[in-house]
């Protein structure tokens, strides 16, 4: 069983930066898709970044230029580089492992823009 544990939510001011962390316990499948997807108050779940075992990445436009995805495959680590972030960023950001041995997701961390 594969569980995916996030930190690196937290509180901070417009425009600030910060840098989420994915870490999954257990073999994740060789050929998986790791990403990020977030829920804000009242907002649909939108997915914010994927990057494919070989690199491939892809980014809605609303962050596009702000946030940086990256993953240690050894490690099967994702990470989530946000910069330049806005109220509306403000969300529940939950990482996913998406591979043919199943998808499993982590249980979230929140991020906070606040004035």
């Amino acid at each position: 069983q594969v569980q995916l544990e996030e930190s690196g939510g937290g509180l901070v001011q417009p425009g600030g930066s910060l840098q989420l962390s994915c870490v999954a316990s257990g073999t994740i499948g060789s050929d998986s898709i790791m990403g990020w997807y977030r829920q804000g108050p009242e907002k649909a779940r939108e997915e914010v970044a994927s990057i494919s075992s070989g690199g491939r990445v892809n980014y809605p436009d609303s962050v596009k230029g702000r946030f940086t995805i990256s993953r240690n495959n050894a490690m099967s680590a994702v990470y989530l580089q946000m910069n330049n972030l806005q109220p509306e960023d403000t969300a529940l950001y939950r990482c996913y492992s998406l591979s043919t041995e199943g998808i499993y997701w982590g249980q979230g961390t929140q991020v906070t823009i606040f004035s």
